[in-house]
């Protein structure tokens, strides 16, 4: 049964709780790939430039590899416990990562261990990311009535451009006011510090928000949550639902961690920009993803999801390569703010639509591990890894514009999907049964 819809002031409170506490954990782990500069400079310091920099945004991907384990296991942990807990348990562990990064000694301080200790933190906040998507985004649908779906799901998206807007301000406000030397020797530090002193506030903001799922045994059982495990339930009674999930997932992750992760990176290695300029840049991203989201939102509550998937699809792959052409061509602030602000636009138009369609697909019984098991796994494979893909390409050919090759493929791929997508626009989240059939056998 789909739960009440909430009063006015009972809705707004959920979303500003669900959207600071997911801005605070995506800064934790967005943080890292602003600094993969130095991070590779520090950590991995017996190899080239070019090798540096990939060991480092390739630690940053391995934070990505841990992401389905965290998504199958707090995801299971939301779906028996409830969404609350789960989001509370995934920002402390967000927290401890990114404390083990900020005291971490550097290579020169204790050899191997020193990258070893860096891969540690960033596989514990995959773990804790894994399960934080399912949850959140699990209990922001369940509090909206069928025609707002769009516009609470839209908040997850919002809050991810909130938290990459405040990691980016934050670093770009320490490279304004240290200099270089400063900056590599103690500077770098200080945003994880700020991470990990920060998590008591989100945990206390999430430990407020209302539950939305009882975790009752019985009622998982019903809901088709057998003996055997959740996931289990997913791959026999749900499988291709899983399968088209993670298609719709692969086709906007790999453009959004290149635009917003990869493209300070880029700019500051491949086109001689400044880190001010570069991070900068990674906040304007920030901030048009947090205000697009909403009108993205409501605009998908009207005209259904797919339409904007497919057409946000379809724009990318016609602009990104342009995008990066005029990038290389001309490589200034303006036409770099540009350039991600247009990226960013046309990001949010698919991202929503599909953030939101990814619980649509899942009874509640185990919508949270469905939707924390699909979501890091296309993020894993086709996101996490994307920095280092693009990287290695630029490299490997000598073409700045590479990074726009892969980005164009799996776009491609991604759209073999959608003809079995199914839009439920409007639809109670948990409709029954027809003939017998979980409407969530088919997708």
């Amino acid at each position: 049964m789909e739960p009440q819809p909430q009063a006015g002031e009972q809705t707004r409170r959920t979303i500003l709780a669900t959207t600071v506490g997911n801005a605070l954990e995506y800064y934790d782990f967005t943080v890292y790939g602003f600094l993969a500069f130095i991070i590779g400079k520090l950590f991995f310091p017996s190899f080239d430039p070019a090798g540096q920099l990939l060991l480092a945004v390739g630690t940053f991907g391995a934070g990505f590899v841990m992401r389905p384990l965290g998504g199958v296991v707090i995801g299971a942990y939301a779906d028996r416990a409830g969404r609350k807990p789960a989001m509370v348990l995934t920002i402390f562990l967000m927290a401890l990562g990114c404390g083990l990064i900020a005291v971490a000694p550097t290579y020169a301080a204790i050899g191997v261990a020193a990258p070893i200790l860096i891969v540690v933190a960033r596989s514990i906040q995959g773990f804790s990311a894994g399960g934080e998507f399912g949850a959140s985004t699990t209990l922001l649908v369940e509090h909206a009535r069928p025609r707002t779906r769009g516009y609470m799901a839209s908040w997850q998206f919002a809050s991810q451009g909130l938290g990459v807007l405040m990691a980016a301000l934050t670093v770009a406000i320490l490279s304004f006011a240290l200099t270089p030397e400063a900056l590599e020797r103690w500077g770098w530090r200080v945003p994880f510090a700020l991470g990990m002193l920060i998590a008591p506030v989100g945990a206390y903001i999430r430990r407020r928000l209302e539950e939305t799922h009882s975790g009752d045994p019985a009622r998982a059982v019903a809901g088709g949550a057998r003996r055997g495990g959740r996931v289990a339930t997913l791959c026999r009674d749900h499988g291709r639902a899983v399968v088209v999930a993670i298609m719709v997932t692969m086709g906007g992750t790999g453009a959004s961690y290149v635009v917003s992760f990869y493209m300070p990176t880029y700019a500051i290695r491949e086109l001689g920009m400044s880190p001010a300029i570069a991070l900068s840049a990674a906040a304007l991203t920030g901030a048009l993803a947090l205000v697009s989201a909403p009108f993205v939102g409501r605009w998908s509550d009207r005209v259904g999801r797919k339409p904007l998937i497919v057409g946000g699809r379809i724009a990318l792959m016609l602009l990104i390569y342009p995008a990066f052409a005029w990038l290389k061509a001309s490589p200034t602030p303006g036409v770099l703010f540009t350039v991600v602000g247009l990226l960013t636009a046309v990001l949010a138009i698919q991202a929503v639509p599909s953030i939101t369609i990814l619980p649509e697909m899942f009874p509640e019984s185990v919508r949270a591990t469905g939707m924390s098991l699909v979501y890091s796994v296309g993020v894993a494979v086709f996101g996490g890894f994307a920095p280092f893909i693009s990287t290695w390409l630029v490299h490997a050919s000598g073409n700045k514009v590479a990074p726009a090759w892969y980005l164009i493929v799996v776009a491609l791929v991604s759209m073999a999907g959608l003809p079995y997508l199914r839009d439920r626009t409007g639809e109670a989240i948990d409709a029954p049964a027809v003939s017998g059939v979980s409407s969530y056998s088919k997708v």
